[in-house]
C-alpha cells in the first residue's frame, strides 16, 4: 500500500491522555497522535527508537535528563534503551515513529 489515510484509521488510546492512529511496515511504524493538555507521559524506556515531530502545541520533553520545550517544526530523537518522560503544556500534535514496530501498539490496534 504505497498511499494511507490517517482520516480513516482506527483511534487507539496509547495512555491517558494520548491517542492517535498508527501505520507500520515490516520494520517501521509511524503514528500521528494527539496528546490533551496537561497530559504528563511519565519517564519510560523501550529498546526502540523513535523520532517524535511536533506539528501543533507546546511539548516539555526530557530526554536522558535533557528538558527541552518542543515547538512546531522541532525534532525529539530518542534513541534505544534511553529513559524519556514528556508534559503537554498545550494540546499538541505529533508524528511518532518507531523503529522497530512497537508490537504493544499493534495489540492495542487488534482489541
Amino acid at each position: 500500500m504505497p498511499f494511507l489515510n490517517f482520516n480513516s484509521k482506527k483511534t487507539i488510546q496509547i495512555w491517558d491522555g494520548v491517542s492517535g492512529a498508527f501505520f507500520h511496515s515490516d520494520q517501521l511504524m509511524f503514528g500521528y497522535l494527539t496528546i490533551t493538555k496537561d497530559t504528563v507521559v511519565p519517564e519510560h524506556q523501550h529498546h526502540h527508537e523513535q523520532w517524535t515531530h511536533m506539528i501543533e502545541g507546546k511539548f516539555e520533553f526530557t530526554i536522558n535528563g535533557d528538558t527541552q520545550i518542543l515547538l512546531p517544526g522541532m525534532v525529539a530523537h530518542i534513541p534505544s534503551n534511553t529513559p524519556h518522560s514528556a508534559k503537554a503544556i498545550t494540546e499538541c500534535k505529533v508524528i511518532d515513529c518507531f523503529f522497530p514496530v512497537r508490537e504493544d501498539f499493534v495489540a492495542l490496534e487488534e482489541k
